[in-house]
């Protein structure tokens, strides 16, 4: 019995302590709802808009249309004085003539042989065809500077053309004024001539008949087979 009540006793007292000591401590410090060390605070500040400068627009000058020279060729002609001139197929006299210049009548140069002495034409009433005069002769007269001509090698070179005396008799041939062995002068007797057109005259007898008259070209052989006189003769 003694002892329950001491117990009892015992708690009621730590009991009362307890509530006594709670009584006695000072009343706790509300929490602030702010941070006890403040922090400042920067305000910002939107920087200035940069002004916008505008691009600046550039003039472009149009320019003044510029005039081209206008490239005027140099034209070179061939004119036919003191008579007609031959038109030949290749640079050279042993080549067959295949037209003619009249006298007065002009042409355009084309080409130049490499030695400047033939000049390359077109053919007068020949669309598209061409042929060569000589530049070395009274008959040709040149407007014009020929060495501003592009120059051409011949492609194909001339055949021989002869014309051969049978008869006792020497002869001449004009133009050229050749002179022909008679048929005992052989082989002498047989001569090359340029192609054309020739009078063929008996040196022997006086005033110098003509016996024959003949159109020469390339390749051909053309025998005289009779003189002055009338007389014939066949070449062995």
């Amino acid at each position: 019995m003694p002892n329950r009540f001491s117990k009892t006793f015992f708690w009621l007292i730590a009991i009362a302590f307890v509530f006594a000591g709670q009584g006695c401590a000072g009343p706790a410090s509300p929490i602030s709802a702010e941070t006890s060390t403040s922090q400042a605070t920067t305000a910002f500040v939107p920087a200035a808009p940069m002004p916008i400068t505008p691009t600046p627009t550039v003039q472009l000058e149009t320019a003044s249309p510029t005039a081209l020279p206008v490239f005027t060729p140099d034209i070179i002609s061939v004119t036919a004085v003191n008579g007609n001139l031959f038109i030949r197929r290749g640079p050279g006299l042993g080549y067959n003539p295949i037209a003619v210049l009249a006298k007065g009548e002009s042409v355009t140069a084309l080409a130049r042989d490499p030695l400047t002495r033939w000049l390359q034409v077109s053919i007068p009433g020949q669309a598209g065809k061409t042929g060569w005069v000589s530049i070395q002769t009274n008959y040709s007269l040149i407007n014009g500077d020929v060495m501003k001509l592009p120059d051409i090698l011949p492609t194909e070179w001339p055949v021989g053309a002869y014309l051969r005396n049978c008869t006792n008799h020497q002869m001449i041939v004009k133009p050229g004024d050749t002179l022909i062995p008679p048929v005992s002068g052989y082989p002498d007797n047989e001569v090359a001539i340029y192609p054309g057109r020739y009078s063929v005259y008996d040196y022997d007898l006086s005033g110098q008949p003509e016996v024959l008259v003949v159109d020469l070209r390339e390749g051909v052989e053309i025998d005289i087979r009779v003189d002055g006189s009338g007389e014939r003769r066949k070449c062995p």
